[in-house]
């Protein structure tokens, strides 16, 4: 009998680590970036936060190529932070309460930057991990990789529908996320969206009619 081999990935290249003054210049812009992006969201003028870390702007792009890969690295702490949740989650007892409790954190990390849902809602439709979102996209993997453990433990306790992939999941949350960011004088939306959203993610019951 034939066996299958397992995909192979293409090795990584371990970047060169950075020269002292880079790497202040790259700290300084994170720093920056984050303090922009949560003042005046993520269309911030790139130009404004490289002045403001004291450096040229070819120097902001010579670290940050394009828009995306700035707000990925400013968005990188946040992911840290959710990925480690993920972890803890996964040894909840109850893996749905588990499952909202995390997606109810992303929604939350999501409304620290207006205009950051929206980056990832685009990132989480993108499959070939190219263009100019392809930044956002990487970020986005280890998140629906995390993501689907939690829910495939939902599933298997039979607490959410078997026919739910985790990308549409990503996607429904950040839509949550953009439309409360959009409703800042309704600061519950998002939890009554959510709510909504749970008694969708719920198997039918038995007698229910299958329109309803």
């Amino acid at each position: 009998m034939a066996t299958t081999s397992p995909p192979t990935h293409p090795a990584v290249p371990t970047p060169r680590p950075m020269r002292a003054d880079a790497r202040r210049n790259y700290e300084k812009l994170l720093t920056e970036a984050r303090t922009a992006f949560a003042e005046n969201g993520t269309d911030a003028s790139l130009e404004e936060v490289a002045r403001r870390a004291g450096v040229g702007i070819g120097t902001l792009y010579r670290h940050f190529p394009t828009r995306h890969a700035l707000l990925s690295a400013v968005f990188q702490e946040a992911v840290d932070e959710l990925l480690s949740r993920a972890e803890e989650l996964a040894q909840d007892p109850a893996p749905c309460e588990a499952l909202v409790r995390w997606l109810r954190a992303i929604i939350t990390h999501a409304s620290e930057y207006r205009g950051l849902a929206r980056a990832l809602m685009a990132a989480s439709a993108c499959t070939d991990g190219t263009g100019e979102g392809a930044a956002m996209t990487a970020c986005s993997i280890p998140m629906r990789e995390a993501g689907t453990t939690l829910l495939l433990r939902a599933q298997e306790a039979g607490a959410v529908r078997p026919d739910v992939p985790i990308r549409d999941l990503m996607q429904l949350t950040n839509a949550i996320a953009l439309a409360a960011e959009q409703s800042p004088d309704d600061p519950e939306l998002a939890d009554r969206l959510l709510s909504l959203a749970v008694r969708g993610l719920r198997p039918r019951q038995g007698g229910e009619e299958a329109a309803r």
